[in-house]
């Protein structure tokens, strides 16, 4: 149903940190992409840094309009959407629909625009989810509901680490998990699934750094090469014994070569002291160290650091903590169960994409394609985290009863 919006009814401490995120997202955008000549020689009007700002202008012109549908209307749509995901999810795996880029399958080339149905999949889950577990908490504490809602998020789950994707992919789990247990589903339910999550996580880790050929658990080469890194595993650990000096000296250039992006990231990070170097004037961007194809999205994090300094990484880290907190009040402050859950799982779909874009700019998470939202360059991934914020806002707004 439509109902005005006074501007009065908006969070707007949650509206500033969000106008100040997308400011240093576009500033830092064109830091970390004016350095190319070939990006420079193109009209302004196609350079990354104007793209980002239509993408910004687009999603929240998107996120205002679903502030204006109370999130009950949304809601009772949330299946359609949820399937219509699964359909992309699908679709994007077929050949010649799903655009083939770095080794994987997770983009249809819509000519104008890129689309990542991943990023929406994770929105579409979050309120099919909440519909699902907003129930009677009694009916949550039967085996078959549980398994049904266990089912709703692994089928987006496996289609997304089918691109492969695993950082989209793994972002749903503790979403899905934090939504069930905010429902009041069982502790002792949950307790076990993530006994059992865990037992499996110990195994599947296991097999990719210490069994031998033909006894790992079948992954993408890039995906294991990352995890060996991260662990510290050596490659010459699994040359064959008869292998020569030359072939063991190969497959450390070639370690020293996977790490690339986490070393150079590091250095970025630690080079930008506490009040960095200064906007455009970061040496490991400009001179190329830090590989231009990544640093204005999954290396955001390096670039800020190194121009910005710790001072500049703490800001950052301070305008997600308002975007997460008031958006843990919001849940607090929503009407019903419904908009709690919504709330719920936006919060915690936003902190994992934080914690593990953050954290693996400084090694404490493995690297993955997760960005950093609304700091990345994405048109999918800006329009995917404004959307989320419309959620958020729209239960705000609509906190009140009729």
């Amino acid at each position: 149903m439509f109902t005005p919006v006074p501007r009065e009814k908006f969070d707007k401490l949650q509206l500033a940190a969000l106008a100040g995120l997308m400011c240093l997202g576009a500033a830092f955008v064109f830091s970390a992409t004016m350095v190319s000549p070939v990006e420079i020689d193109k009209a302004w009007f196609a350079q990354t840094w104007f793209r980002q700002v239509v993408w910004y202008g687009l999603g929240t012109g998107v996120a205002a309009a679903l502030c204006v549908l109370d999130y009950h209307t949304l809601a009772r749509w949330s299946f359609v959407a949820y399937w219509a995901a699964i359909l992309c999810l699908v679709a994007v795996l077929i050949p010649h629909i799903g655009s083939m880029r770095f080794g994987a399958r997770r983009w249809i080339d819509l000519g104008f625009f890129q689309f990542q149905p991943s990023e929406f999949a994770k929105l579409a889950f979050i309120l099919a989810g909440a519909n699902f577990l907003s129930r009677p908490v009694d009916e949550l504490k039967q085996m078959g509901v549980f398994w049904q809602g266990i089912g709703l998020m692994m089928l987006p789950f496996v289609l997304i680490l089918k691109e492969p994707d695993l950082g989209s992919a793994l972002v749903l789990l503790p979403t899905g998990l934090v939504m069930m247990f905010a429902a009041g589903t069982p502790k002792k339910y949950l307790l076990r699934l993530v006994g059992g999550v865990g037992l499996l996580a110990v195994l599947f880790l296991s097999s990719i750094l210490f069994a031998p050929e033909g006894w790992r658990v079948p992954i993408e080469p890039y995906q294991r090469n990352r995890l060996l890194i991260y662990f510290g595993r050596d490659y010459t650990h699994f040359a064959p014994l008869n292998a020569t000096p030359a072939e063991l000296q190969r497959l450390q250039q070639r370690q020293l070569d996977d790490a690339y992006n986490v070393r150079q990231a590091l250095i970025s990070v630690g080079s930008g002291g506490l009040m960095g170097k200064g906007w455009r004037q970061g040496t490991q961007n400009a001179l190329g160290y830090l590989p231009r194809a990544v640093a204005h999205n999954d290396f955001i994090f390096s670039v800020i650091a190194e121009e910005e300094g710790f001072v500049g990484s703490v800001l950052i880290l301070a305008l997600y903590a308002v975007v997460l907190f008031t958006g843990l009040r919001i849940a607090g402050s929503a009407r019903d169960r419904l908009g709690k859950l919504v709330a719920v799982g936006v919060v915690t779909l936003l902190f994992s994409h934080v914690f593990i874009n953050i954290g693996m700019n400084i090694r404490i998470m493995p690297v993955t394609g997760v960005p950093l939202p609304l700091l990345s360059y994405g048109g999918s991934s800006v329009l995917g985290s404004l959307i989320a914020v419309g959620l958020m806002q729209n239960i705000y707004i609509h906190r009140r009863g009729y």
